[in-house]
């Protein structure tokens, strides 16, 4: 039997032992439990986790902040992330998915079916490929956001002669591996926007290219994420 380990984050410790408990009656589940956004974050670089549960409303660092910290270090940025959170109000789900997590699960929750809950989030076991590209969708929300704000920077005209760098970095790597997921059109769009960022470095090249070929790669990375997710509604009925 192929083991599922689930890393819990949650401030409160009677959650925690209420979801160990609700977890444990699937015994593919092996949990762990973080009671700080600073512990999970470490335990999840050092664990491994094939899934992350995580509390919206923490102390110090809460769930958003935690989340950010998980997409920023190579190691953890592919780790699924569910948020559990009291507040299932649209706006709020939407802003959550577009932080890079995966789902949310409301509290409260129905603790024998929450095992079956997170394991919609999972994919089939076997099937590495797909985990793979589930993890280049949530570096396409993540990378979606940091275009959003080059974008902003270069329109205002404040944006540094780094920040040019960083586009053509952030353009080369999706290039190179949109394809390979079969976003190929997005492939595309990146390799456009680094020719810009390169004619721009260079002085062959302007601003206003530069920011034309940014707002078509978000257009796309909208595409791909809404065809995306109406495929998997899709794969759910």
């Amino acid at each position: 039997m192929t083991t599922i380990r689930v890393l819990h984050i949650d401030d409160e410790a009677d959650i925690r032992e209420i979801i160990e408990i609700s977890l444990g009656l699937d015994p593919a589940f092996m949990i762990r439990s973080c009671k700080s956004g600073a512990e999970g974050l470490a335990a999840a670089a050092e664990w491994k986790p094939d899934i992350i549960l995580l509390d919206a409303m923490m102390p110090v660092m809460d769930g958003p902040a935690t989340l950010a910290g998980l997409l920023q270090n190579p190691e953890t940025a592919s780790i699924p992330v569910i948020f559990m959170t009291a507040s299932a109000q649209a706006r709020d789900l939407d802003r959550f998915r577009s932080l890079g997590a995966i789902g949310t699960i409301a509290k409260p929750f129905e603790p024998t079916t929450l095992a079956a809950s997170v394991r919609k989030y999972l994919p089939p076991i076997g099937d590495p490929l797909e985990a793979l590209r589930a993890g280049f969708l949530r570096r396409i929300r993540q990378d979606r956001a940091a275009f959003s704000r080059y974008r902003a920077t270069l329109k205002d005209g404040l944006a540094p002669p780094q920040a040019v760098e960083e586009v053509k970095h952030l353009a080369h790597r999706l290039s190179g591996a949109g394809g390979i997921y079969g976003f190929h059109e997005l492939s595309d769009a990146a390799a456009a926007v680094e020719d810009a960022a390169l004619a721009e470095m260079d002085g062959t090249g302007s601003r206003e290219l530069l920011s034309s070929s940014i707002d078509k790669i978000i257009v796309r990375m909208l595409r791909d994420e809404a065809r995306q997710g109406v495929l998997e509604e899709a794969s759910t009925h």
